[in-house]
């Protein structure tokens, strides 16, 4: 469901944001700071689920790509809904950890491959699947 609610994102802004979910989640899975977890977590929760217009980050990263002149606007609707799986993941690298469980490597691994592919070739997966899913539904 495209977003009209909400004003469009910068495609390359959200390109460094998959930087700072890489290094991220690569600090959560190599080091024993697991509570960054909880960069992941607030941010993919306000992006995903208030706007991506007041998140911090966002804001910052908008601004570098549109002084350079590589801003390229997207609808939101399936940017936000790969924050929504970004904040969904870094809940449960979060909670697993604080249960004292190693599962929480599984998302973070899953974060860095994607993240990785997103930063490197600009394909986010999540957007796809967004795309695709209201394809088939035919909506």
């Amino acid at each position: 469901m495209l977003r009209f609610d909400i004003a469009p994102v910068c495609s390359n802004a959200y390109r460094f944001q998959a930087a700072v979910t890489l290094a991220v989640s690569a600090i959560y899975f190599f080091t024993p700071y697991k509570w960054v977890a909880v960069i992941l977590m607030f941010g993919g929760l306000l992006r995903g689920f208030v706007s991506p217009h007041k998140c911090p980050s966002y804001k910052l990263f908008s601004a570098i790509t549109k002084r350079v002149g590589v801003a390229k606007p997207v609808n939101a609707g399936a940017k936000m809904f790969a924050d929504k799986l970004v904040a969904i993941m870094g809940t449960i690298m979060l909670v697993t950890w604080l249960m004292g469980s190693g599962i929480g490597s599984i998302p973070a691994v899953a974060l860095m491959v994607f993240a990785t592919i997103d930063l490197v070739s600009g394909f986010c997966a999540a957007c796809w699947a967004y795309t695709m899913w209201y394809r088939v539904r035919g909506a």
